[in-house]
Protein backbone atom coordinates (compact mmCIF):
# COMPACT_ATOMS: atom_id res chain seq x y z
CA UNK A 1 0.00 0.00 0.00
CA UNK A 2 0.80 3.24 -1.45
CA UNK A 3 -0.73 4.82 2.41
CA UNK A 4 -1.92 3.49 5.31
CA UNK A 5 -3.45 5.33 7.89
CA UNK A 6 -3.38 3.12 11.16
CA UNK A 7 -5.53 3.31 13.91
CA UNK A 8 -5.20 7.98 14.27
CA UNK A 9 -7.53 9.70 16.62
CA UNK A 10 -6.87 13.56 16.93
CA UNK A 11 -8.41 15.32 19.53
CA UNK A 12 -8.68 19.60 19.65
CA UNK A 13 -8.37 20.03 23.55
CA UNK A 14 -11.93 17.65 24.89
CA UNK A 15 -12.76 17.75 21.22
CA UNK A 16 -12.26 14.12 19.31
CA UNK A 17 -12.11 14.85 15.82
CA UNK A 18 -11.21 11.60 14.75
CA UNK A 19 -11.53 8.73 16.40
CA UNK A 20 -9.64 5.29 15.23
CA UNK A 21 -9.37 6.14 11.54
CA UNK A 22 -8.23 2.98 9.83
CA UNK A 23 -7.59 2.93 5.35
CA UNK A 24 -5.09 1.95 3.09
CA UNK A 25 -4.61 3.90 0.24
CA UNK A 26 -3.02 1.84 -2.60
CA UNK A 27 -0.61 2.61 -5.63
CA UNK A 28 -1.97 3.56 -9.28
CA UNK A 29 -5.72 4.17 -8.47
CA UNK A 30 -8.19 6.35 -7.42
CA UNK A 31 -9.19 6.58 -3.71
CA UNK A 32 -12.06 8.71 -2.47
CA UNK A 33 -13.01 9.11 1.24
CA UNK A 34 -16.55 11.23 1.90
CA UNK A 35 -18.95 11.81 4.44
CA UNK A 36 -21.00 15.13 5.18
CA UNK A 37 -19.85 18.14 5.83
CA UNK A 38 -17.76 18.25 9.56
CA UNK A 39 -17.15 14.30 9.13
CA UNK A 40 -13.37 15.17 9.65
CA UNK A 41 -11.98 15.07 6.22
CA UNK A 42 -9.71 17.82 5.66
CA UNK A 43 -8.40 17.15 9.48
CA UNK A 44 -7.27 13.86 7.55
CA UNK A 45 -5.74 15.54 4.69
CA UNK A 46 -4.29 17.81 7.68
CA UNK A 47 -2.70 14.91 9.03
CA UNK A 48 -0.96 13.40 5.98
CA UNK A 49 0.54 16.67 4.87
CA UNK A 50 2.34 17.50 8.58
CA UNK A 51 -0.47 20.61 9.34
CA UNK A 52 -1.43 18.91 12.00
CA UNK A 53 -0.29 15.68 14.15
CA UNK A 54 -2.26 12.68 15.17
CA UNK A 55 -2.75 12.17 19.20
CA UNK A 56 -2.42 8.44 18.51
CA UNK A 57 -1.79 6.40 16.29
CA UNK A 58 0.14 6.39 12.79
CA UNK A 59 0.69 7.26 9.10
CA UNK A 60 2.90 5.57 6.74
CA UNK A 61 3.73 6.50 3.47
CA UNK A 62 5.82 4.72 0.60
CA UNK A 63 6.95 2.68 3.42
CA UNK A 64 8.11 5.21 6.12
CA UNK A 65 6.16 6.69 9.19
CA UNK A 66 5.44 10.71 8.20
CA UNK A 67 3.83 11.21 11.63
CA UNK A 68 6.20 13.81 13.08
CA UNK A 69 7.92 14.94 9.10
CA UNK A 70 8.08 18.35 8.34
CA UNK A 71 5.13 19.82 6.00
CA UNK A 72 7.72 20.68 2.79
CA UNK A 73 9.90 17.31 3.89
CA UNK A 74 6.49 15.65 3.24
CA UNK A 75 6.51 17.23 -0.01
CA UNK A 76 9.96 16.25 -1.07
CA UNK A 77 8.75 12.69 -0.03
CA UNK A 78 6.49 12.82 -2.82
CA UNK A 79 3.20 13.88 -1.36
CA UNK A 80 0.66 17.19 -3.37
CA UNK A 81 -2.36 18.69 -2.50
CA UNK A 82 -4.37 20.65 -3.57
CA UNK A 83 -6.86 22.95 -1.45
CA UNK A 84 -10.86 23.66 -1.90
CA UNK A 85 -10.15 27.13 -1.73
CA UNK A 86 -8.17 27.88 -4.58
CA UNK A 87 -4.98 29.04 -3.82
CA UNK A 88 -3.27 30.04 -7.16
CA UNK A 89 -1.22 33.40 -7.89
CA UNK A 90 -3.30 35.54 -9.61
CA UNK A 91 -0.76 37.97 -10.78
CA UNK A 92 1.36 34.87 -12.67
CA UNK A 93 1.16 33.51 -15.78
CA UNK A 94 -0.21 30.28 -15.77
CA UNK A 95 3.67 29.33 -16.85
CA UNK A 96 4.89 30.91 -14.21
CA UNK A 97 2.47 29.55 -11.18
CA UNK A 98 3.63 25.48 -12.74
CA UNK A 99 7.63 26.74 -12.45
CA UNK A 100 6.99 27.66 -8.77
CA UNK A 101 5.65 24.31 -7.85
CA UNK A 102 8.75 23.03 -9.31
CA UNK A 103 11.06 25.30 -6.88
CA UNK A 104 12.15 21.84 -4.24
CA UNK A 105 13.38 20.12 -7.83
CA UNK A 106 15.17 22.40 -9.48
CA UNK A 107 19.07 22.23 -8.52
CA UNK A 108 20.58 25.54 -10.13
CA UNK A 109 23.62 25.73 -7.53
CA UNK A 110 24.39 29.13 -5.92
CA UNK A 111 27.04 30.04 -8.70
CA UNK A 112 24.52 29.60 -11.41
CA UNK A 113 21.64 31.52 -9.34
CA UNK A 114 24.50 34.37 -8.51
CA UNK A 115 26.00 34.90 -11.96
CA UNK A 116 23.31 33.41 -14.00
CA UNK A 117 25.67 31.05 -16.10
CA UNK A 118 24.50 28.18 -19.10
CA UNK A 119 23.84 25.84 -16.59
CA UNK A 120 21.27 28.10 -14.75
CA UNK A 121 19.92 29.19 -17.74
CA UNK A 122 19.64 25.22 -18.98
CA UNK A 123 17.46 24.27 -15.67
CA UNK A 124 15.14 27.34 -16.14
CA UNK A 125 14.68 26.78 -19.94
CA UNK A 126 13.97 22.76 -19.46
CA UNK A 127 11.92 24.17 -16.15
CA UNK A 128 9.46 26.26 -18.39
CA UNK A 129 9.24 23.11 -21.03
CA UNK A 130 8.50 20.96 -18.19
CA UNK A 131 5.78 23.58 -17.47
CA UNK A 132 4.07 23.59 -20.40
CA UNK A 133 4.23 19.75 -20.92
CA UNK A 134 1.58 19.47 -17.43
CA UNK A 135 -0.41 22.95 -18.39
CA UNK A 136 -0.89 20.29 -22.38
CA UNK A 137 -2.00 17.68 -19.82
CA UNK A 138 -4.67 19.63 -18.64
CA UNK A 139 -5.15 21.39 -21.91
CA UNK A 140 -3.96 25.28 -21.14
CA UNK A 141 -1.08 25.28 -22.65
CA UNK A 142 -2.90 27.76 -25.00
CA UNK A 143 -3.12 29.73 -22.26
CA UNK A 144 0.41 29.77 -20.57
CA UNK A 145 1.79 33.16 -21.01
CA UNK A 146 -1.97 34.61 -19.37
CA UNK A 147 -2.24 35.75 -16.16
CA UNK A 148 -3.51 33.69 -13.86
CA UNK A 149 -6.48 35.39 -12.81
CA UNK A 150 -8.08 35.51 -16.38
CA UNK A 151 -9.29 31.97 -15.88
CA UNK A 152 -12.55 30.51 -14.95
CA UNK A 153 -13.22 28.79 -12.04
CA UNK A 154 -13.06 25.32 -13.40
CA UNK A 155 -9.82 26.46 -15.18
CA UNK A 156 -8.21 27.69 -12.14
CA UNK A 157 -8.60 24.69 -10.63
CA UNK A 158 -6.99 22.42 -13.60
CA UNK A 159 -3.84 25.27 -13.15
CA UNK A 160 -3.90 23.83 -9.37
CA UNK A 161 -3.32 20.72 -10.68
CA UNK A 162 -0.68 21.11 -12.98
CA UNK A 163 1.19 23.15 -10.07
CA UNK A 164 0.63 20.72 -7.90
CA UNK A 165 2.02 18.25 -10.29
CA UNK A 166 5.15 19.75 -10.69
CA UNK A 167 6.48 18.69 -7.79
CA UNK A 168 6.82 15.08 -9.08
CA UNK A 169 4.00 13.40 -6.34
CA UNK A 170 3.84 9.61 -5.71
CA UNK A 171 0.62 10.60 -4.15
CA UNK A 172 -1.94 13.34 -5.18
CA UNK A 173 -4.33 14.57 -3.24
CA UNK A 174 -7.74 16.48 -3.84
CA UNK A 175 -9.60 18.60 -1.39
CA UNK A 176 -13.04 19.24 -2.51
CA UNK A 177 -11.95 18.99 -6.06
CA UNK A 178 -15.44 20.38 -7.59
CA UNK A 179 -16.36 22.31 -4.05
CA UNK A 180 -18.27 25.32 -6.17
CA UNK A 181 -18.21 23.91 -9.78
CA UNK A 182 -21.36 23.70 -11.90
CA UNK A 183 -22.47 20.14 -13.60
CA UNK A 184 -20.75 21.18 -16.38
CA UNK A 185 -17.24 21.90 -15.17
CA UNK A 186 -17.49 18.60 -12.87
CA UNK A 187 -17.88 16.61 -15.85
CA UNK A 188 -14.98 18.00 -17.48
CA UNK A 189 -12.70 17.97 -14.67
CA UNK A 190 -13.44 14.34 -13.89
CA UNK A 191 -11.98 13.52 -17.29
CA UNK A 192 -8.96 15.61 -16.16
CA UNK A 193 -8.53 13.31 -13.13
CA UNK A 194 -8.95 10.59 -15.20
CA UNK A 195 -6.40 11.87 -17.74
CA UNK A 196 -3.92 12.03 -14.50
CA UNK A 197 -4.20 8.16 -13.04
CA UNK A 198 -3.79 7.25 -16.79
CA UNK A 199 -0.41 8.72 -16.38
CA UNK A 200 0.70 6.92 -13.83
CA UNK A 201 -0.15 9.40 -10.97
CA UNK A 202 -2.16 7.83 -7.90
CA UNK A 203 -4.64 10.13 -6.38
CA UNK A 204 -6.60 9.91 -2.80
CA UNK A 205 -9.60 12.85 -2.83
CA UNK A 206 -11.46 13.53 -0.37
CA UNK A 207 -15.03 15.34 -1.12
CA UNK A 208 -18.90 15.40 -0.29
CA UNK A 209 -20.57 14.81 -3.52
CA UNK A 210 -21.21 11.43 -3.38
CA UNK A 211 -22.10 11.00 -7.34
CA UNK A 212 -18.72 12.43 -8.12
CA UNK A 213 -16.87 10.33 -6.37
CA UNK A 214 -18.59 7.36 -7.23
CA UNK A 215 -18.03 8.08 -10.90
CA UNK A 216 -14.30 8.60 -10.51
CA UNK A 217 -12.88 6.41 -7.76
CA UNK A 218 -12.12 2.08 -7.68
CA UNK A 219 -12.25 2.43 -3.87
CA UNK A 220 -13.62 4.56 -1.02
CA UNK A 221 -14.06 5.06 2.29
CA UNK A 222 -16.85 7.04 4.17
CA UNK A 223 -16.21 8.78 7.62
CA UNK A 224 -18.99 10.37 9.68
CA UNK A 225 -18.25 12.01 12.71
CA UNK A 226 -15.17 10.66 13.15
CA UNK A 227 -15.31 7.38 12.53
CA UNK A 228 -14.87 5.30 9.06
CA UNK A 229 -18.54 3.52 8.63
CA UNK A 230 -17.71 1.68 5.55
CA UNK A 231 -15.17 1.02 2.94
CA UNK A 232 -15.20 -0.69 -0.80
CA UNK A 233 -16.16 -0.55 -4.06
CA UNK A 234 -18.13 2.38 -5.18
CA UNK A 235 -21.36 -0.16 -5.68
CA UNK A 236 -20.54 -1.16 -2.29
CA UNK A 237 -20.92 1.72 -0.64
CA UNK A 238 -23.95 2.72 -2.75
CA UNK A 239 -25.77 0.20 -1.36
CA UNK A 240 -24.98 0.20 2.39
CA UNK A 241 -27.37 0.99 4.65
CA UNK A 242 -25.48 3.05 7.38
CA UNK A 243 -24.00 5.14 4.32
CA UNK A 244 -27.32 5.89 3.59
CA UNK A 245 -28.59 6.86 6.51
CA UNK A 246 -25.45 9.13 7.20
CA UNK A 247 -26.10 10.95 4.16
CA UNK A 248 -30.19 11.38 4.19
CA UNK A 249 -30.86 10.59 7.63
CA UNK A 250 -32.49 7.96 9.22
CA UNK A 251 -36.07 7.36 8.81
CA UNK A 252 -38.03 7.70 12.35
CA UNK A 253 -39.96 4.03 13.02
Amino acid sequence: MLLQFNQISKNFGGLQVLQGVQFHVPEGGIFGLIGPNGAGKTTVFNLITGLLRASSGNIVFDGQDIGNVAPHKITERGIARTFQNIRVFKEMTLLENVVVGMHDHLDYGFGGLLLNLGSFRKIEKEARERALELLSWVRLDHKAEMLADSLSYGEQRKLEFARALATKPKLLLLDEPVAGMNPAEKTELMAEIINIKQRGFSIFMIEHDMRFVMGLCDRIAVLNFGKIIAEGTPDEIKNNQEVIEAYLGKEEE
